[in-house]
């Protein structure tokens, strides 16, 4: 008997420990609420992926070189973005936290110092880029493509501050607990950059045809647009009126905006690792030529396209394990993470079959190019593997900034992108003649590493 009660303590205990380490039911529990949120940042996140993918097959149809140009401006201006994204993430990490513990004005604190970082840094990469443009021939591009993307890139550069402002306001937006409006507002956005590339690109409505550089004015226009409705939206709601800052400039806390760049530029150095990782594994295969490097921004917007769904679920789980520190409820944060983390898996593994039984018919919408068709095709297989571990490894990261754990994550994340990701894919791409399908090998391996390392440690930090 006495055997008996002990190996029934043991089985307890064992399953005491299993439901913490694992917390399944928990979990299952938490889904509902982060999907609820997460659903329109999804579609907002959709909306401005959109926007990309809708210049991708305008532009695709004035030609291959115009196609492979917004390819190679995009890749420069993302890792400029990216940067900024991670500037503006201590937003929605402190406005959630702050609303958590019910502080309405110091959520409206966090969003005027944020609001301000946006100003400043927006300036300040405007002017790198523009530095940066008189040296674009040290890429190694394309004659052809460096004869005509100037001016596009020029106009990406133009509209850099108004997506960190539009980013700022839809972070302090979705941190209050209102996602919606936001998502409304970039699906309008959708609408205005398509129309307005049909007259741009294409010449309508008296207008010449301009074709790369229309696609730059258009989307310079739609990100100004944007920026301007959110403000004026958020500016008349009640809801959040009790937090909208009484002032914008002057009587700035030092404090605070120590406290957010402490959080924002390890979080920027994340993003910056995985975003270069890409853009220069882009640049890598423009060195194959124009056609692999069209066929390469087909793909990388089909899989981006994919990842909003995945990023959207991070933000939502990111904020609320913020609010849940700022509510004192720790032992919420390992639920809401993985419940996150398996509906990532869900999501992701269906789009990876979609690319894989499908990437040759999505290609065709692109281009008439039979060898970029071909080429894209191969290159949405290797997308259709990496989904999965990057849905994992995304929401991982935004959980462990959850939790302002951001140090050791940053140089995870440079050890799985430039010491395993790039290296390899230069050398079975470049130096091993697998050309652009090696590059994207290089590329799935660094995600899947980041996949295991950053859940393993909010993991074991919330223990």
């Amino acid at each position: 008997m006495q055997a008996g009660g002990a190996i029934r303590r043991a089985l307890e205990e064992g399953a005491r420990i299993l439901a913490l380490l694992f917390p399944v039911q928990a979990a299952l529990r938490e889904i509902r609420p982060t999907l609820t949120l997460a659903l329109p940042i999804i579609v907002g996140q959709v909306s401005q992926m959109l926007m990309g993918v809708t210049d991708s097959v305008m532009i695709g149809r004035a030609g291959t070189v115009p196609l492979a140009a917004s390819a190679f401006g995009g890749n420069v201006f993302n890792v400029f973005f990216v940067v900024g994204i991670g500037l503006m993430i201590p937003v929605s990490i402190l406005v959630s936290r702050a609303r958590g513990a019910a502080k309405a004005e110091e959520a409206g604190e966090y969003l005027r110092h944020g609001m301000t970082l946006a100003l400043i840094f927006g300036a300040v990469e405007t002017l790198m880029m523009v530095g940066l443009g008189t040296q674009l021939a040290r890429f190694g591009q394309p004659p052809e493509v460096l004869a005509v993307v100037m001016p596009f890139y020029l106009m990406m550069a133009a509209s850099i501050t108004s997506v960190f402002v539009y980013l700022v306001l839809r972070q302090f937006a979705e941190a209050m607990g209102h996602p919606w409006v936001p998502m409304v507002i970039m699906l309008c956005g959708v609408g205005l950059n398509a129309a307005l590339n049909w007259v741009f690109i294409y010449g309508h409505l008296g207008m010449p045809a301009l074709g790369l550089t229309g696609a730059g004015i258009s989307t310079l226009v739609s990100r100004a647009v944007g920026a301007l409705v959110i403000f004026y939206w958020l500016r008349r709601d009640p809801a959040v009126r009790a937090a909208w800052p009484r002032r914008w400039f002057g009587q700035y806390s030092r404090a605070r905006f120590r406290e957010m760049l402490k959080i924002g530029l390890p979080a920027s150095g994340m993003l910056l690792f995985e975003t270069t990782a890409f853009a220069f594994s882009g640049v890598m295969i423009g060195w194959l030529g124009a056609a692999p490097l069209a066929a390469h921004q087909i793909a990388i917007t089909c899989a981006s396209m994919a990842f909003m769904f995945p990023l959207g679920l991070s933000m939502a789980a990111g904020m609320r394990v913020s609010r849940a520190v700022g509510a004192g409820e720790p032992a919420r944060r390992r639920p809401i993470a993985f419940g996150a983390i398996g509906l990532g898996m869900v999501i992701t593994g269906v789009f990876g079959v979609v690319f894989w039984f499908g990437g040759r018919e999505i290609a065709t919408w692109f281009v008439k190019d039979a060898a970029v068709i071909a080429l894209a095709a191969q290159l949405l297989v290797v997308g259709a593997l990496f989904q999965l571990v990057d849905g994992v490894q995304v929401i991982g990261a935004a959980c462990l900034r959850g939790i302002s754990d951001l140090k050791v994550p940053a140089l995870l994340t440079f050890a799985a992108y430039w010491v395993v990701a790039l290296p390899l894919g230069y050398a079975l791409g470049i130096r091993g003649g697998m050309g652009a399908v090696g590059v994207w090998v290089g590329i799935a391996s660094g995600l899947a590493l980041a996949a295991v390392l950053l859940p393993w440690r909010f993991a074991k930090l919330t223990r």
